[in-house]
């Protein structure tokens, strides 16, 4: 018997031996990727501060080429709709796009419906939980308040609850 607890101590001790050296490694790999990352990002962070002062020195050089031949307030105007335009398209650009749900499915085509609408194709609705850039996403709001149905065993959920 007491052979069996000497083994359960060295198993014991054992086990805790390689759980350190796992914590150790684990740490150490960590620690190497994040320096690794934490480089990255501050390259990025960098690039994205100089983009920024190039965007702004392009649209000062458009504006002040406009400028030569409109009147100051009609080049900047032309600039600003300029950047706005560019940022549409760059934010519909970033945007997901999601796949047509076809499947081969011939019922979901809407040549085979018929009617005015058949050569529409059905609206693509984002998945739910989809970032859609307009919030947090929601369920739609349904049309009618839901009817009121009676409980089974006449329960009453508004009902004060009394016990006997």
């Amino acid at each position: 018997m007491e052979r069996i607890d000497h083994l359960e101590h060295l198993d014991k001790h054992l086990v805790d031996e390689l759980a350190q050296v796992a914590r150790e490694t684990i740490r150490e790999e960590l620690r190497e990727q994040t320096r690794k990352q934490r480089r990255r990002a501050a390259l990025y962070a960098a690039s994205g501060a100089l983009a920024l002062y190039a965007g702004a020195a392009l649209a000062l050089a458009v504006g002040l080429a406009l400028g030569i031949g409109l009147p100051d307030w009609a080049a900047a105007l032309i600039t600003a709709a300029i950047l706005g335009v560019l940022a549409y398209v760059l934010r519909g650009a970033a945007r997901p796009h999601p796949r047509p749900a076809d499947h081969g499915h011939p019922a979901h085509h809407g040549a085979h419906h018929g009617g005015a609408d058949a050569a529409q194709p059905p609206p693509v609705v984002p998945p739910a939980g989809a970032a859609t850039g307009l919030g947090a996403p929601y369920p739609p709001m349904p049309s009618a308040p839901p009817d009121e149905a009676p409980r089974p065993g006449g329960i009453d959920p508004e009902a004060p609850h009394h016990r006997a």
